[in-house]
């Protein structure tokens, strides 16, 4: 009987005859895909259902053709690929995790079964209320606790979840739900793993869509709308400040501390301190994803993240989209992102021993200790630009589009090693909202080329 091969000889023999250029990222209970003309998620909402939401895509290169080229168009595919993220990652979080919501129509209920005791009381207390003047002012006391109270029509038209011709107590329903930044979302962690589950990062710049705005919402002041959204754009930016800022801090500061420490002086050691800082920030990095793995949410993530993988490979392969076809293949793929992390730090080894460091540390007089050391880690992070575009253009560019040249195997090898921490086995609900949103992706795709053929018609 022959020996099953590993998911990782797999992914290197069993790739699609199909090239795709449609991306991905795995979400918190869901999946985003990603193609020419928009990007879609799928998310696993808690009634059991599947959630779906596309957004258009718009090329800013006709614009900003210079953002494009070789090198740069790598540093610009991160930031893009990060901001894309977030907004994934913010939609998400808004429909896979809505306990609040939940616990909102527990009480409902109760509140509605109080309710109905208050209203027969209610209904005993009117027959012997008093008639004439007195019944009058009843009236119009119960009618100033709300200007719409005697119109059931037009109460429901203004607050359709407030009001009920039935008289049942309110009922949540999306437009209340509440959503905590800093509880849900505002985590750094999943951020910066979200960033490593990317698919793809050849993105296009996306137009800001305009909100659409619910009944319940156009009820209320122009002012708490506007302070709302200024809050949530600002909460979204702390975020991902703090994510970059704390990524900087792990990852460049730290190990260059500790290679300090280690091994010397920058200018006295520069090729040992170069190597000791690089395997230092490869070691962090492992142990970061492989720490974070354990976290029961992430751990969930890391399953979606093998599910978009499934899902590509099934398309590549030109089967039908379905959980059946997409469970066979490997969780593993060539083209996955985790590999463009790992070459960002290998690149990153090369570069920083590379560059003259050495003559501006002598031309400027730099002491030993803590300036030194301040003056290298600055450097880090200005060559992170070069390091990225380097690194996009080795994994992207080349690898991905050549995974079978022999060389390509070994370039790839640490990052589709890596790939067996940040992916796991999913289940048919992960393949579901991958699925879903390939779908989203590719029926934009079919509609934009009938188009284009509808068109070229036109002109013959």
């Amino acid at each position: 009987m022959a020996k099953p091969k590993s998911d990782l000889s797999r992914a290197f023999s069993e790739d699609g005859a199909r090239k795709t250029h449609v991306g991905g990222q795995a979400l918190l209970e869901g999946v985003m895909m990603r193609g020419k003309y928009n990007w879609a998620v799928g998310v696993r909402e808690p009634d059991g259902g599947v959630y779906e939401e596309s957004h258009d895509l718009a090329s800013g290169r006709a614009k900003n053709g210079w953002m494009y080229w070789p090198c740069v168009r790598g540093c610009r595919a991160m930031v893009e690929s990060l901001v894309l993220g977030y907004k994934a990652l913010e939609i998400a979080a808004l429909h896979a995790f809505n306990e609040d919501e939940e616990d909102e129509a527990d009480s409902a209920s109760t509140q509605r079964a109080k309710a109905t005791g208050s209203d027969r009381m209610a209904a005993k207390a009117a027959a012997c209320e008093p008639s004439g003047a007195e019944g009058a002012m009843a009236g119009v006391g119960a009618a100033s606790l709300h200007p719409l109270a005697g119109d059931a029509d037009a109460c429901s038209a203004v607050h359709p979840n407030a009001c009920d011709p039935g008289g049942e107590a309110p009922v949540p329903g999306p437009a209340d739900a509440t959503f905590s930044w800093k509880g849900d979302f505002g985590r750094p962690d999943t951020m910066i793993d979200a960033l490593g589950a990317q698919r793809s990062l050849e993105v296009v710049s996306e137009p800001v869509p305009a909100p659409v705005a619910s009944a319940a919402a156009a009820s209320e002041p122009a002012a708490k709308s506007d302070g709302d959204a200024v809050f949530g754009k600002k909460e979204m930016a702390f975020s991902m400040v703090l994510g970059l800022v704390m990524g900087v801090v792990l990852f460049i500061v730290a190990p260059a501390f500790i290679t300090n420490l280690l091994v010397g002086e920058y200018d006295a050691h520069t090729l040992a301190w170069n190597i000791v800082d690089g395997l230092l920030r490869v070691a962090v990095f492992v142990f970061y994803i492989w720490l974070i793995g354990r976290m029961s949410d992430i751990r969930r993530m890391f399953g979606y993240h093998g599910a978009e993988h499934k899902t590509i490979h099934c398309y590549e392969h030109g089967l039908p989209l379905t959980p059946e076809n997409a469970r066979q293949f490997p969780r593993l793929h060539v083209r996955c992102g985790t590999a463009f992390l790992i070459m960002v730090m290998i690149i990153a080894i090369l570069v920083y021993t590379v560059t003259p460091l050495n003559a501006l540390i002598s031309a400027w007089g730099v002491p030993d200790g803590a300036p030194k050391l301040a003056l290298v880690i600055a450097a880090r992070i200005a060559l992170m630009p070069v390091i990225a575009g380097i690194s996009y253009e080795i994994t992207v560019r080349w690898a991905g589009s050549h995974p079978e040249n022999p060389l390509v195997k070994v370039v790839l090898w640490p990052g589709m090693q890596m790939q067996y921490l940040t992916t796991n086995e999913p289940d048919d609900g992960m393949l579901e909202c991958a699925i879903a949103a390939m779908q989203q992706v590719l029926e934009r795709e079919e509609l934009e080329a009938a188009k284009a053929a509808a068109a070229r018609g036109a002109q013959a």
